[in-house]
Parts: structure tokens; sequence; C-alpha cells
């Protein structure tokens, strides 16, 4: 089956690896070399996931010369998305006080009256407000997925899955190994017999 594409948020995650586990300096030709071949970023796709983590402060880039230089430091990284959570949550805790007392005017508002014009213009808020709080909770969970402590998870829970991956397919090579000695069948005939694909291997 063909794999399924990286999701922007991945990509972003990915690229933000490259910079903490090397804690080095890159010029964008260097990442274009690195993210295709150690992190599986599509080449084409490496400048805009880049200009998109410097947009949001998570990637630091300077001019020297002629070349632009990109870095980025875990500790920073982590002080930059804690500021910027802080300010999404406090902005977050605004909305829902605004949307809250909002809620409380239209109850209010029903009581004894038909629709009225303020009552309109208080519905239309209050939708307004409701995009925006998902909005918000979109922008957090973006910036969740650069946490380097959530990198590193994602990291460990990859190297658990590649480990049982791995292992699983030691034991369906054993089990043709002894299918094939014990009842002379051709590897292509086990393989056909139980769905087994050509390219059937190890993950690297």
């Amino acid at each position: 089956s063909k794999k399924k594409g990286l999701s922007f948020d991945e990509k972003r995650a990915r690229m933000m690896e490259i910079f903490f586990e090397t804690k080095d300096v890159f010029q964008l030709k260097d990442i274009e070399k690195i993210a295709p071949k150690e992190k599986g970023i599509t080449s084409m796709s490496v400048k805009e996931i880049l200009q998109s983590l410097v947009d949001d402060g998570m990637v630091d880039t300077d001019r020297i010369g002629t070349s632009n230089y990109f870095w980025a430091f875990p500790s920073k990284a982590l002080h930059a998305r804690k500021r910027k959570l802080e300010e999404l949550q406090s902005q977050f805790a605004e909305s829902s006080q605004k949307k809250e007392a909002l809620q409380k005017s239209i109850e209010k508002s029903k009581i004894g009256r038909e629709d009225t014009a303020e009552r309109a213009a208080l519905m239309k808020e209050l939708a307004a407000l409701r995009q925006k709080k998902e909005q918000l909770k979109a922008e957090i969970d973006k910036y969740r997925e650069c946490d380097p402590d959530v990198v590193e998870e994602m990291r460990q829970t990859n190297k658990v899955a590649k480990e049982a991956a791995n292992r699983w397919t030691d034991n369906i090579f054993a089990i043709k190994s002894w299918a094939k000695r014990k009842f002379g069948f051709e590897e292509s005939r086990i393989d056909k017999s139980f769905g087994i694909p050509e390219d059937f291997d190890y993950i690297d």
C-alpha cells in the first residue's frame, strides 16, 4: 500500500528535530539535503516549512554576507513556545469569559421577549467568538508539535514501533523458512498464499 504523506505539522516537528539533534547552524541548501534523507520531508516543501518556523519564532535566521543561516536550540524554542502558549491561553481565557457573558445576555434577552436586533447581534458575536476559540485551540496544538519534549516522545514512540515491526518481520521470515524445510514449498508460493509482498523486508 502507498505510504501516507506527512502532514504540515509533522514536517514542522521533524524539521525541528534536525536543529535540536545537531545543535548546529545551517544554510537552506544544507537543510534541503538533510531533510529528505533523514526526516522524509520532500525537498520541494523544505523552504515553506522552514519559513513557517521562522515566522513563528521557532527558528532563528540571520544574513551573513550573501548567505542566510538558520538555527534553533531546544532551550530557546521551549521558552518561545511557553511565551506563545501563555499568550494564546490568555486570549483563550478572555474569549471564554466573553462567550460566557454573552451567553448569559442571550438567555436573559429570551425571557418575555421576541427576537430583537440586539439579540441577533449578540448571537453573531457569539458565533465569531466560538470560531476564534477553535482557532486558538488549533494554534495551541500546533505549538505543542514543536515542543522538544513532544518531539522526543514521538521519536521514542517511533523507535518502539519500529522495533516491534522488525520483531514480527523476524517471526514471518522464521515461519517461511520452516514451511520451506517442512513442506518443500517455494518461497513465491508461500508469499502468494499469505499475501506477503515481494518487497517485504525489515524497516531501516
